[in-house]
């Protein structure tokens, strides 16, 4: 296995002093035996330029499907500023000092909800036609928001679930942000879907198919008085499919299959998201997401969740304290709607 660095967004260099792995124990404890020490070309520590990736050489430990690892990165100086996954469902620790091969974990006082510089884990696998990864990309719906914290209930973690269960050698990995905009980029929720797609789907290694969720925050975001969305146009239907052709074709030119998923029911949120006007928007780009041919299949996130009583409402037992997200049902629904024979 070997992990993914990123400073993307970093203005100096980034030094990394050093990196262990390990099967997690829970929390930021990490089982006994099985920490390894993580190289860079050879060496412990490691330079990482602004706005430049780096991969990690690879380390000898075995893993399974579904398993956690807990990553560790020791900076014996400033990093400058940080490129992170705003908020997840999965805490990262911090502790003082260089602590890589605490196994215990209680001298990680401090927890957070964001992930930092760490954007990938890597593993090899036997041989297979069939081997690759299917990417879910897209925004809050496919970060996960509305699951449990920590309980690995996520789509994506569903979705992995039935692969491991049905023994597809199918890998997932999550590259949804919370927010995320097909047209627009924002300063607290990540640029925008076109923009980053190469770098966070296309150049990710195996991938065979994407899974893409987009549309709602574009439609949504004029309603809302959210500072962190900075520019919030009004956007047509039109606009939103155009953007999604974009995305299949670049899918589409480097063999990767393109899964279509509608957006789902935004009525009955409890901030403001739902506008009759945008109502209409989403339902034109869901009838051409399920019929207009561009993508490979189809997943209807729509149809998954609607209230059949109302379908621009989510059913009430699969809908967040929010009014507007899955919860961890809804996320089931979602994933058991997945044609895996499609993938």
């Amino acid at each position: 296995m070997r992990i993914r660095l990123s400073n993307s967004y970093g203005t100096t260099p980034l030094r990394i002093t050093a990196a262990t792995v390990g099967r997690s124990a829970g929390d930021a404890q990490v089982w006994p035996g099985t920490v390894r020490t993580v190289t860079f070309g050879g060496n412990r520590g490691a330079t990482i330029a602004p706005g430049r990736d780096l991969v990690s050489d690879a380390e000898g430990l075995s893993t399974s499907p579904l398993e956690k690892l807990t990553v560790t990165l020791y900076f014996a100086g400033r990093t400058g500023p940080a490129t992170f996954h705003r908020f997840t469902t999965a805490a990262s620790y911090r502790a003082a000092g260089r602590q890589l091969s605490a196994p215990g974990g209680d001298l990680f006082k401090e927890s957070t909800n964001a992930w930092y510089f760490l954007t990938g884990v890597e593993v090899s696998g036997a041989a297979s036609p069939r081997r690759g990864t299917v990417v879910a990309f897209g925004d809050s719906l496919m970060d996960g928001t509305g699951a449990t914290p920590g309980a690995d209930n996520r789509f994506t973690d569903k979705l992995a679930e039935r692969l491991a269960a049905d023994h597809r050698p199918l890998d997932v990995v999550n590259a949804g942000i919370g927010g995320n905009r097909l047209l627009n980029d924002s300063p607290c929720y990540g640029d925008k879907a076109t923009g980053r797609f190469r770098r966070d789907v296309l150049n990710r290694p195996g991938v065979r198919t994407v899974i893409i969720h987009l549309g709602a925050n574009d439609i949504g975001a004029p309603k809302m008085t959210d500072p962190c969305l900075g520019t919030a146009p009004q956007v047509t239907a039109r606009e939103i499919i155009d953007a999604h052709k974009q995305l299949i074709r670049a899918a589409h030119a480097h063999g990767v299959k393109a899964v279509g998923a509608t957006i789902l029911p935004m009525k009955g949120a409890l901030f403001p998201v739902y506008s009759e006007q945008g109502e209409k928007v989403r339902a034109a780009v869901n009838h051409w997401i399920r019929a207009g041919g561009a993508y490979d299949t189809v997943l209807d996130v729509d149809r998954a969740l609607a209230d059949p009583a109302d379908p621009a409402l989510p059913r009430p037992g699969y809908v967040y304290k929010d009014g507007l997200h899955p919860n961890e049902a809804g996320f089931h629904a979602i994933a058991s709607a997945v044609d895996l024979d499609a993938l």
